[in-house]
């Protein structure tokens, strides 16, 4: 059985989802859903799947204390649903192909820096893009740079707002990241 720890840093929908996914899995379950914000609504979804947190801070991510806590956990996987800091090298290191995120976007198109959430969807549209979509891959040091693993595209049309696109990258983002970690293990 493999054991998976989420990473995110706001609302937790896609970590939910996951939970939901692996809840009664025979291959995988979530043992850890830690965020860098004692605040974040994840933390409150991931009580109703009875599934410890952790709160920790930048420093304790940079520093190789988190890292250090999931070896101990003996923690197979990491997924990322939302998380907005950047990965340091320790954590890609002791957990080589094994942390897997997913970008509300086709990269290589708007990834990187400050490249999340709403801001990806605004640049979607002021681009008059006709597809967005999503990206599941395997992270590395660097922002959304990791090897593509899935994409699924949603078409974009010109009434679009910004927020209808953010709706239909979350259709996709819920029906395809729990599967897609699952093909995975």
């Amino acid at each position: 059985m493999k054991k998976l720890a989420i990473l995110a840093s706001g609302s937790g929908s896609n970590a939910e989802k996951i939970m939901e996914y692996f809840q009664n899995s025979t291959k995988a379950q979530v043992k850890l859903v830690a965020s860098n914000k004692a605040d974040a609504y994840v933390l409150e979804r991931a009580g109703k799947f009875h599934v410890p947190t952790l709160v920790f801070n930048k420093a304790q991510l940079e520093s190789g204390e988190l890292t250090a806590e999931l070896k101990k956990m003996e923690i197979d996987w990491v997924i990322l649903a939302g998380f907005l800091l950047k990965i340091p090298a320790d954590l890609t290191r002791a957990f080589p192909d094994q942390i897997v995120n997913i970008h509300p976007a086709l990269l290589p198109k708007y990834g990187g820096k400050g490249m999340y959430g709403m801001n990806v969807h605004r640049a979607v549209k002021a681009a008059a893009e006709q597809e967005t979509g999503i990206t599941i891959h395997l992270v590395n040091e660097n922002y959304d740079e990791g090897k593509i693993i899935f994409q699924a595209a949603t078409p974009v049309s010109e009434e679009d707002s910004p927020e209808r696109i953010a709706e239909k990258v979350h259709e996709l983002e819920h029906r395809f990241f729990p599967e897609v970690i699952a093909s995975l293990l």
